[in-house]
């Protein structure tokens, strides 16, 4: 069963001095609570059920922006809808990509289609500050559950049992923020719950540093965390922390200079054969379906995001945005299972072009919605430039309807076992010794056979081939910036697409924006930190 997320609506956890890097040192965090249903952290641990609900809070918090769904935003300065972190990551995912534009002209989003942002940008500042409120509760709640806090308040054996795995994933969704963070920012401070509480700078870590300490926490979190498939679903086990390994190494030449190729291709392999997570023999567009998690596409969900249109009341952020945001022009919204279309989402030509075809034929994977919308994208505010794309869709598999229309039940796959045959074969293709070249085949012939697409041989398992077959299989997933930038294509020229760079036809762009500036906000907060080298 999912977890639930329905009783923490009104938990508030004050947090003092870890979220400096918010609009202000300390002063926006240090309230008082308002009502008589918010806690200060000592007395509201004095609840047996309360360790339960703030696991809760920080699987919420990959969704939600606030308490009470999108309202009490979490960060000061954007509003709850705009700082859900599924959101923000696809915000800074694909809008900077071939894979997605936006219409919309809210504030600095458009220099975000256009790889022109600036240290300016709010929704950098707002991804920057929802990665390190995650990590500041993640802190408070390992401060609060150590031996002797537990011991003191009579925390009994079978509950110390329970917490004890809490804490392994409250480390996993810490170093999960982490490595976002590194990805996109580069050199970020580490706090862990060691640190002090109260006003201090903390010290920013070079990027090897932080790979360094991802690295670290992901290998002894496998001494801790759940067996394979043994947890509830929607919460990580053993397999989750070795899927971001592998993605930690398989980046590794981009964040430490250093190729971890073999490592990538050796994990990859232990998840395959031992994880004991299966590839869903089920038709591609189950996985993106209401009922993801019950119909055969969970196989495959190492660790989906969970929606669930009753239980979390996000109206702006997750799924919600992401599938109302893809409703426009002549599309039908009811037949997307949603009450409205917020006309914004689309993709690229350049995009398009990666399919067979632009009518699913000879790829089921590549479902555009093309009535009434030109392939072309003359105007970036016009919904209707651009092919809008159908992947997530807030029905059941069978048709049938959602709990409701306005919040759907669609969960995210943040990470699946396809992308690990995808990343297992990057390997091979990148002469790693712990991949062979064909196994790799036979991995990316199972994603192409379900997809109805044409089976390939060991010679076309380019590097090209790819990054290309990686964009057929997990658009729209947040992994596309990513992907671009380790094979040398997000800035420059070697690959081109409409409205980089802010020209219609596309120019290269700075290769320093390969990284994200660190936000001005930030740096006002703590100015002890360095900027990004171009910014």
């Amino acid at each position: 069963m999912k977890i639930s997320f329905k009783y923490i609506s009104y938990f508030f956890l004050l947090v003092l001095g870890l979220n400096m890097t918010l609009t202000s040192c300390t002063s926006d965090l240090d309230v008082t609570p308002g009502d008589d249903d918010e806690f200060l952290s000592e007395q509201f641990f004095q609840d047996p059920a309360s360790y339960k609900q703030v696991l809760a809070k920080l699987y919420a918090g990959l969704y939600v922006g606030g308490n009470d769904g999108d309202g009490q935003p979490d960060i000061s300065g954007i509003g709850g809808d705009f700082s859900s972190y599924l959101r923000l990551l696809f915000v800074t995912q694909e809008f900077t990509t071939d894979e997605a534009i936006i219409a919309w002209a809210d504030g600095t989003l458009p220099t975000l289609n256009s790889q022109t942002w600036s240290p300016a940008n709010e929704f950098l500042a707002g991804t920057y500050s929802r990665a390190f409120y995650e990590i500041s509760v993640a802190n408070e709640f390992l401060r609060q559950t150590t031996d002797e806090k537990l011991t003191a308040r009579g925390v009994d054996a079978n509950l110390k049992a329970d917490i004890a795995a809490f804490r392994a994933e409250a480390r996993f969704l810490r170093a999960f923020s982490y490595y976002n963070l590194m990805d996109l920012f580069g050199n970020v401070p580490i706090t862990t719950e060691a640190d002090p509480v109260g006003f201090f700078y903390p010290v920013q870590k070079s990027r090897a540093e932080v790979f360094a300490f991802v690295e670290a926490e992901l290998k002894d979190l496998d001494n801790s965390l759940a067996a394979p498939r043994t947890n509830e679903y929607g919460r990580i086990d053993k397999t989750a922390a070795k899927f971001l390994l592998a993605q930690l190494y398989l980046n590794s030449k981009v964040y430490t200079g250093v190729d971890k190729f073999n490592d990538a291709g050796t994990v990859c392999a232990d998840i395959i054969n031992n994880s004991g997570y299966t590839f869903a023999n089920v038709p591609y567009s189950y996985l993106f379906s209401a009922d993801n998690d019950v119909n055969g596409a969970q196989s495959e969900f190492i660790f989906p995001v969970i929606s669930d249109g009753n239980a979390i009341r996000a109206t702006g952020g997750g799924m919600s945005f992401i599938l109302h945001a893809s409703i426009g022009g002549s599309m039908d919204a009811s037949s997307r299972g949603m009450d409205g279309g917020w006309q914004g989402i689309r993709t690229r030509r350049e995009f398009v072009n990666l399919f067979p075809d632009e009518t699913a034929t000879g790829d089921k994977r590549g479902t555009f919605y093309t009535n009434g919308q030109s392939k072309d994208i003359k105007n970036v505010g016009t919904f209707t430039d651009g092919y809008a794309v159908t992947k997530y869709i807030n029905k059941k598999s069978d048709g049938s309807a959602a709990q409701r229309n306005d919040i759907p039940d669609t969960d995210f796959p943040m990470f699946r076992l396809s992308d690990v045959y995808l990343m297992y074969a990057e390997a091979a293709a990148r002469g790693a010794a712990s991949a062979n070249t064909g196994t790799a085949v036979g991995y990316i012939n199972q994603l192409r056979t379900r997809a109805n697409a044409a089976t390939i041989n060991a010679s076309q398992l380019t590097l090209d081939f790819i990054l290309d077959e990686r964009g057929r299989e997990l658009f729209w997933e947040c992994h596309r910036r990513t992907d671009l930038i380790r094979f040398g294509k997000f800035t420059g020229a070697s690959k081109i697409w409409q409205w980089k760079g802010g020209s219609i036809n596309g120019i290269a762009t700075e290769s320093y924006r390969d990284l994200m500036p660190i936000p001005s906000r930030i740096i006002q907060a703590n100015p002890t930190l360095k900027q990004n080298p171009g910014y």
